[in-house]
């Protein structure tokens, strides 16, 4: 029976930066993954019927200060120049996000400069000493009138329940800027692969076997039996049969439709602030790849509505209990003297793409 220096379960980033790693220093790898596809939610087709890059899983920027990282993922596929604007949609009037002085001025109608921005804001504010939950930690921020436009109905929507549920550090990943900034990533380095990412994770993947449409779970024993070591990508929780209980997850369900017109929206993402719309985005991929000349008959749109389904997770939830759940699992990794865990779902964590190839570079450099 042949075996594998390393078996890795799960084609997603961290999966794929870890094969090529180990596969340079000449070891046996093999790849095995659920799905029918590489690339994990960073997969990219191109839309039937059109010359449109699609990203299946929603919108993927490729952004990172880490010279590293850039330089690895730059050996695989040349990038564009592409710099990240988001739009959000509230009461149908269009506003730019990050919240930025433009889209205060727009919200308040006034006219304020960027000295002016934090005494103004400072007067919106509720003094909150200690914020104990998302909706605290926002108005204590950026005032009420703010919260309740841009992040209270696209929070309500995105994790499906009321933002005071919810921890108050999920809010910090959103900047406010008193300029008209309204680039949506800081970071030096930005951008998307010409080709997308599939033929960029082709490219990295050369002479690495991966068997798609393979369940690790349906055959745990056997999988570890064909390897000296195991990478496993997958949830953490249904590694260890959820023998601390499942740990809770948000998903989203994207719907594609092609139009017959040259633009539709005339930005690669819109975002719907309002909970009476059920979609939280409309992601236009045209809007990526301005140095491709696309057809001016089509332009596909995503929606993008968010769900629970625990076969496709995406944002961790983090609640105590789960808190607490992954602890306790983290406490049986250690135990798993053949198996090692990485990645977003094996660490419960929403990580960026530039974190990922980062922790997967440094953990293969030891191997």
């Amino acid at each position: 029976m042949l075996k594998y220096d390393y078996i890795i379960v799960g084609c997603g980033l961290y999966g794929m930066v870890t094969a090529e790693r180990l596969h340079r220093k000449r070891k046996k790898i093999l790849i095995i993954e659920r799905r029918d596809h590489i690339g994990g939610n960073c997969y990219s087709y191109e839309y039937e019927g059109t010359n449109i890059t699609v990203h299946k899983y929603g919108t993927h920027i490729f952004h990172t200060n880490n010279k590293r990282v850039w330089d690895y993922i730059n050996q695989f596929g040349e990038f564009n120049r592409y710099r990240h604007r988001v739009l959000t949609t509230h009461r149908g009037k269009v506003y730019s996000m990050p919240i930025n002085l433009g889209s205060i001025n727009a919200f308040y109608d006034v006219n304020l400069k960027p000295s002016e921005v934090e005494e103004f804001i400072a007067s919106k504010r509720k003094d909150i000493a200690k914020p104990e939950n998302l909706e605290e930690k926002a108005i204590s921020q950026i005032g009420v009138d703010l919260y309740k436009a841009f992040i209270k109905g696209y929070t309500a929507k995105q994790w499906g329940c009321d933002p005071k549920e919810l921890p108050a550090d999920i809010v910090t990943r959103l900047p406010v800027r008193a300029s008209y900034n309204d680039c949506y990533f800081d970071d030096y380095y930005q951008g998307l692969p010409k080709e997308g990412y599939t033929a960029l994770f082709k490219r990295m993947l050369k002479g690495i076997p991966v068997e798609l449409r393979t369940d690790f779970f349906d055959k745990k024993k056997f999988w570890l039996s064909r390897c000296d070591k195991l990478i496993y990508t997958g949830p953490i929780d249904k590694y260890f049969d959820y023998c601390f209980g499942w740990l809770k997850w948000r998903s989203l369900r994207f719907e594609a439709t092609k139009l017959n017109m040259e633009d539709y929206q005339g930005t690669s993402v819109m975002n719907y602030a309002d909970e009476n719309v059920s979609y939280t985005r409309i992601h236009e991929p045209k809007h990526l790849h301005l140095e491709t000349c696309h057809t001016r008959k089509a332009t596909v749109i995503i929606r993008e509505y968010p769900q629970i389904n625990d076969d496709e997770p995406f944002y961790p939830v983090n609640a105590d209990s789960d808190k607490k759940a992954l602890s306790q699992y983290n406490t049986l990794t250690k135990k798993e003297r053949k198996v090692t865990f990485g990645g977003r779902l094996a660490e419960y964590e929403y990580l960026d793409m530039n974190d990922v190839i980062e922790n997967a570079l440094k953990r293969s450099d030891n191997a």
